[in-house]
């Protein structure tokens, strides 16, 4: 399994992957003029020759045995250089009167553009027969080693908006108990109008004053803060690698979004640039060597994969099939960190 950066010939597969995500995936809106366009900023993006409001970075998990493309996720340089970028910043508000002896305290919801200028992670999405063997943390944590060996594109900061609750549906409590009422539509069509780059309707129709929570039905009130339960796995993996909620959430949806400095990021500060070296014929890793998240240096031909073995005098062995698959031969160099913060020292 290999993370490489995607491709204008993934689109069939990509439009394939998408239709599996249900609603509320925003950055993966079921439409193939807008795949494509993103394609094409990422391409355009890894040539460099786009202006850093715009770039966006895609992969694409690809199965070498099969030439499948069974996973996709992504990195956006810096958000709401181009077009606002909203959420709700969850606040309180006191109210007090000496007189009466009445104090209260209460939370409200302030609509923000917080995060302006922040990279963000997005478009995750892992197809569900491959929910194992550790591809799921491949996808997403292989995104740490392209910013720690690539900083320049991206900001001090890195955010990643978690998918809130919806139920089979996609109806989402939160959205019916606030949204409805000042867009008049379903909440998988405004999530998909945002996802397709049409957000002028949001600072046109979203209130501006602080909205106060429990004005809100208790079924919205719940689900402030709360994931997705398909989205609970990233959510943990983001958390290991010293992801927090800090207070802001989505504005349709109210799912969480985490931050973290990029020197904070576990994987980043603790990653390391080794030597490849050449295993020897007839070895093979054993179960109880550590499992590294491996990427090459290269910025427009970055791979990354998984490789179990032992990192020895700043070296580590990998097979002539592994270093095709990274497009690394012996005595280049390799970004390397244990997959589990558990292994990292």
């Amino acid at each position: 399994m290999i993370i490489r950066p995607i491709a204008g010939n993934d689109l069939p597969a990509l439009l394939a992957l998408v239709a599996k995500t249900g609603v509320g995936l925003t950055t993966l809106p079921a439409n193939a003029e807008e795949l494509e366009r993103r394609i094409a900023a990422s391409e355009a993006s890894f040539a460099g020759t786009t202006q850093r409001a715009d770039q966006v970075f895609l992969f694409a998990l690809e199965d070498t045995a099969t030439r499948l493309i069974v996973g996709t996720a992504g990195i956006a340089a810096a958000v709401g250089l181009r077009q606002a970028w909203y959420s709700y910043r969850v606040g309180q508000a006191v109210h007090a009167s000496q007189e009466l002896g009445i104090y209260s305290q209460t939370s409200t919801l302030f609509l923000t553009n917080d995060h302006t200028g922040n990279s963000e992670l997005c478009s995750l999405f892992l197809d569900p027969h491959f929910r194992r063997d550790g591809n799921g943390s491949l996808l997403s944590k292989a995104r740490f080693l392209f910013i720690a060996q690539h900083r320049k594109p991206f900001s001090k900061r890195v955010i990643a908006e978690l998918r809130g609750v919806s139920d089979a549906d996609g109806r989402s409590p939160f959205w019916e108990s606030l949204g409805r009422h000042f867009f008049s539509m379903d909440f998988s069509r405004a999530d998909y109008l945002t996802g397709i780059g049409k957000k002028s309707f949001v600072a046109e129709l979203m209130p501006k004053h602080p909205l106060y929570i429990n004005f809100l039905t208790p079924e919205a009130q719940a689900v402030i803060g709360k994931t997705h339960d398909s989205t609970t796995p990233a959510a943990r993996l983001l958390a290991e690698e010293g992801f927090r909620y800090e207070g802001h959430v989505d504005i349709f949806d109210a799912g969480p979004t985490v931050e973290c400095d990029v020197e904070d990021i576990d994987a980043v500060a603790r990653s390391r640039v080794v030597e490849v070296a050449a295993r020897d014929e007839g070895s093979v890793a054993t179960p109880d060597e550590t499992m590294w998240l491996v990427a090459n240096t290269r910025f427009e031909d970055f791979r990354a994969g998984l490789v179990r073995g032992t990192v020895t005098d700043g070296k580590l062995a990998l097979a002539a099939g592994q270093m095709r698959a990274l497009g690394a031969a012996a005595g280049e160099q390799l970004r390397v960190v244990a997959l589990s913060p558990r292994d990292r020292h």
